[in-house]
């Protein structure tokens, strides 16, 4: 009986690296989830790998090959990904950034189906993590821990400029925002940790300064309906490029920061505000009303700030009383 040949590493492994090769050659083409390796060469590759790892000791290379696999991930990214993402900055970032990622993606696919016999036989036994997870863990650890925080930047630019009526590529967002989801494998500590605390940061910042510009040049009717128009953006910035789970944590800020500074600093009565001036001066009483059940839902840590907000609302003030009765007088 003819003894079994055996297949040594750099043998075999010279075989596995042409089809890597063409992966990541594929990967720069214009449609890369094409498939880029024939049924009789990929049957050839995978055979080479079984034949390798199910050799005897001490000829068994599955921790070997497993080892290569990860390896291959991260010449990739070091040699081609790395280098290209250093030469962009803002939007150009962003979309390089997505880019990569779905390469990646795509890469972590067919090196998966290649390698997939260390998927089931090798990794289960040794508890491991899966090939799909290295994949992912290779990008996080040497992307996402470099330009994370560029991102991060880059995407609360956009949304500011949006904030201010800018039209931007909310796709481009969705896209950039969807990277760190997917980069928590299933959970969303790093959606949480690396973007969305920044994220809530910022969107407080932005409408402490807004709060403190409106009540110095806003009635105190406009300055309510402002703080709805502003909370009914956000949600639908949620809907549209943010994580659903922020849309509480969001929403919060933004009322935090409206109601704080409305209770503590009320915008100036000499723009006769109040709900009898407005019914007078605008016929808006249905808004004001709007407004009232918006800022009646809020945490208990604003209830007392939206009790005094309410109260302004639907009294108007002692100065503000004295305005309508004088409106009345005057329409009698």
């Amino acid at each position: 009986m003819a003894k079994e040949k055996i297949v040594e590493f750099e043998e075999g492994w010279n075989l596995i690296q042409e089809g890597i090769t063409k992966v990541k050659n594929f990967l720069k083409t214009e449609n890369p989830e094409k498939q880029f390796i024939g049924a009789e060469d990929y049957i050839k590759l995978y055979t080479a790998i079984v034949d390798m790892c199910t050799q005897n000791p001490p000829n068994c290379y599955a921790n070997l090959l497993y080892a290569k696999y990860g390896e291959s991930f991260e010449e990739y990214i070091t040699s081609t990904v790395l280098p290209s993402l250093r030469e962009k900055d803002g939007e150009f970032l962003l979309r390089g950034l997505v880019e990569s990622w779905s390469n990646h993606k795509i890469m972590i696919k067919w090196m998966s189906r290649l390698f997939r016999y260390i998927d089931r036989y090798y990794i289960i036994r040794k508890s491991l993590p899966s090939l799909s997870e290295v994949g992912l863990i290779c990008f996080r650890d040497l992307v996402h821990a470099e330009f994370y925080k560029k991102v991060r930047d880059a995407v609360m630019s956009l949304i500011d400029k949006e904030r201010e009526g800018e039209q931007i590529d909310r796709a481009l967002v969705k896209d950039v925002v969807n990277v760190f989801v997917e980069l928590g494998n299933g959970k969303i500590d790093l959606y949480e940790n690396d973007f969305e605390a920044e994220m809530l940061n910022n969107t407080a910042l932005y409408y402490h300064q807004k709060a403190s510009t409106w009540i110095s040049e806003a009635s105190s009717t406009d300055y309510l309906l402002r703080a709805e128009e502003s909370l009914k953006q956000e949600k639908d910035r949620v809907y549209h490029y943010l994580h659903l789970s922020s849309e509480k944590k969001l929403l919060e800020r933004v009322q935090h920061e409206l109601l704080t500074a409305y209770a503590t600093q009320p915008p100036d009565q000499k723009h006769h505000s109040g709900s009898k001036a407005l019914l007078f001066r605008d016929d808006k009483g249905q808004d004001l009303s709007k407004t009232y059940l918006l800022f009646s839902n809020i945490p208990p840590d604003l209830e007392a700030a939206a009790n005094k907000v309410l109260q302004h609302a639907v009294d108007g003030g002692p100065a503000l009383d004295d305005e309508a009765d004088h409106q009345d007088a005057a329409n009698n």
